[in-house]
């Protein structure tokens, strides 16, 4: 079974299982095509987190696709600029651009196909085009006089005929398809076997004609970006070339029979963790699935998680144990009062002291520091979410464009399960460049330019991002494989999604159909950083009187479409059956299987 936020990835998906592919060869297939047909929400350039159950293994693994800030990425080098947040847009905000690497080395160790028959669907794709969503021609529409004013290689590459691409049209991207195509010419050319062409691509991915016209592109050209400025970028061959993808094991926590996987806190992975840690000294079956003290309990329990992210996450020394042990989450579970709090509290895990960032003024958007106000930041942001006319939920009021990532979860016939989240140089990020087809990803805006962080960029390090795929087992056998897109929701959407299977007796799909909602309390991944304290984001199919009592306990309620948050999809296995289910919200996820 397949399941992900587009149809053409979990077709594609479905269609190597059906050939004999298993779940890795499936996932990796189904990930290249989500560049192409999800491209203003991921791209060749961004990153991929990836966890995995290996049967042969019987073990999780965590596959960390997420490349490092460069060498010359120093606090000194922006704040020399006159900068005190990292540009949530252009070259500034680029790191090594991990997802190729992440995809390629799960293949090597675990799939079974070729490079070249895992590419070929998305070679597919962009030589001959995907039909425009009517959220990818109202995300190109939103930055075209970006494109047309700054970046001229993304206007010819997304503006074809000098226009948006009107929805139901087909968008092709020749350049991409022939950089995939001399990708796969020259791995079989440099080798006879698969694990030599596989190691062919990665080398010509970060050491030869891929790298090299990154690199030169990085430091021969220079773009405006979202702090108003025109700069240059950072990235070199070397950092590239000093590289790979790497695997690990995952941080876990047993929850009432259930051992719930992340990735390590280099990424916003194990604040789900933190979440069910505290959750696990309250009666969620008592409160009611859904119930004003349920949604309102889970709501405190997220702010209080948040914040020790804020305080203590970061390619660093994180004091995981500490976090999620129960003397320390008895002591913060007390903090969750009858009223909503307006407070970011971070806690002293082993009694160390927090340390917050300097964070923007509560409802900052583009007054931040670094932010010139000569022009509405434009692509900034991991692209989620608010009311633009038509009902497309593309663009927020200054300019900021919004949206999600992406999510694939497959399962096969042995067994094997895959949960990844590819993300990151989404069409908007960063001007196309132009020998490749694609750009480069901002993921460095998520490094605070403050020394003594967790979070602080630092050369080498990778930022804390928000990509955040899951996997749980029960009574330690493999169980299910989930996410969602949606930046710092995602571990929000992705709890309350597993909740409501576990306290809620839902099904997959019950549970991702389930009324949706989320807390915007704490500051934001993305540039500017912002925060919205007390406000919490729901679904307006909830219940009105649950919305009410909210209201009542001081939550700044905001309610939203029946069916806007989330784009949560899943694979089970079940006893004898393999189950998945896919997101309605958008007409767009799909689950398939046989």
């Amino acid at each position: 079974m397949v399941a992900s936020t587009h149809w053409l990835a979990s077709a594609a998906g479905m269609g190597v299982l059906e050939r004999g592919g298993n779940a890795f060869d499936a996932a990796v297939a189904a990930g290249f095509v989500l560049q192409v047909a999800e491209p203003h929400l991921n791209g060749p350039g961004g990153e991929v987190p990836i966890l995995l159950w290996s049967e042969a293994d019987q073990k999780v693994s965590v596959v960390c696709g997420q490349g490092v800030a460069p060498a010359a990425a120093t606090i000194e080098h922006y704040t020399g600029l006159g900068l005190d947040v990292v540009p949530g847009t252009g070259l500034l905000a680029a790191t090594v651009p991990g997802a190729f690497g992440g995809w390629m080395l799960m293949l090597e160790r675990w799939g079974t196909w070729s490079l070249a028959d895992v590419l070929a669907p998305a070679i597919h794709y962009a030589e001959h085009g995907v039909p425009v969503l009517e959220r990818i021609s109202a995300t190109i529409e939103s930055v075209a006089g970006l494109f047309t004013e700054d970046w001229p290689t993304s206007a010819a590459t997304w503006l074809p005929g000098g226009a948006a691409p009107a929805p139901g049209s087909k968008l092709a991207n020749p350049v991409l398809a022939a950089t995939y195509r001399r990708l796969v010419a020259e791995a079989e050319s440099a080798s006879s076997t698969r694990e030599g062409q596989l190691a062919a691509a990665r080398k010509a991915w970060y050491e030869g004609f891929v790298a090299e016209e990154i690199a030169e592109f990085s430091a021969k050209t220079a773009w405006r970006d979202s702090s108003g400025e025109v700069h240059g970028g950072l990235l070199t061959g070397d950092d590239l070339a000093g590289w790979a993808a790497s695997v690990e094991d995952p941080v876990t926590f047993d929850y009432r029979g259930h051992t719930v996987c992340k990735t390590g806190p280099w990424g916003q992975g194990p604040v789900f963790l933190q979440q069910l840690a505290l959750l696990s000294g309250f009666d969620l079956d008592a409160m009611g699935h859904l119930s004003a003290d349920y949604v309102h309990t889970v709501t405190e329990v997220a702010k209080l998680a948040f914040a020790d992210r804020e305080a203590w996450y970061g390619d660093a020394d994180v004091p995981m144990s500490d976090l999620l042990g129960e003397a320390y989450n008895a002591e913060r579970r007390a903090l969750v009062g009858p009223e909503a709090s307006m407070e970011l509290r971070p806690g002293a895990p082993g009694g160390r002291t927090p340390r917050l960032p300097d964070l923007p003024a509560p409802g900052t958007s583009s007054s931040a520091p670094g932010v010139s106000g000569a022009r509405a930041p434009q692509g900034v942001g991991e692209p989620t979410v608010a009311k633009s006319a038509g009902g497309v939920e593309v663009t927020s009021a200054d300019g900021t464009v919004r949206g999600d990532t992406c999510h694939v979860d497959v399962v096969d016939r042995h067994g094997n399960m895959v949960s990844a989240t590819p993300s990151g140089g989404w069409l908007q990020s960063s001007p196309t460049i132009p020998a490749l087809g694609f750009c480069l990803g901002t993921r460095a805006q998520m490094f605070w330019l403050q020394e003594g962080l967790p979070a602080a960029l630092r050369p080498g390090a990778r930022p804390r991002t928000t990509l955040s795929p899951s996997f749980a087992l029960r009574d330690g056998r493999p169980w299910l494989a989930f996410g969602t897109p949606g930046g710092d929701q995602q571990d929000q959407w992705s709890p309350n999604f597993f909740l409501s299977v576990v306290h809620g007796g839902l099904n997959l799909q019950e549970a991702i159909d389930a009324p949706m909602f989320h807390s915007e309390h704490f500051p934001s991944s993305f540039f500017p950083r912002g925060s919205r304290p007390g406000v919490l984001h729901v679904e307006d199919r909830l219940d009105p009187g649950v919305v009410a009592e909210l209201r009542r306990r001081g939550h700044e309620v905001e309610a939203q479409g029946p069916w806007s948050l989330g784009r949560l999809s899943a694979v089970a296995r079940d006893g004898a059956f393999l189950k998945a289910a896919a997101n309605p919200r958008g007409a767009q996820g799909y689950a398939v299987g046989r």
